[in-house]
């Protein structure tokens, strides 16, 4: 169930969900920008991240 909610988290919110799993670092700062720019890719980082 905790795997649902963190890709779920990833679909909408991804620096949440990079923050969770990763915390602050590089990880973070790479998917807030890529949120920031462009949201799709911020969603798939966050899913390449969480499921890897």
């Amino acid at each position: 169930m905790n795997k649902f909610i963190m890709i779920l988290l990833c679909i909408f919110l991804p620096p949440v969900a990079v923050f969770l799993d990763k915390g602050i670092g590089k990880d973070f700062i790479i998917n807030l920008v890529l949120t920031i720019f462009f949201f799709v890719p911020g969603s798939i980082h966050a899913l390449w991240l969480t499921v890897r």
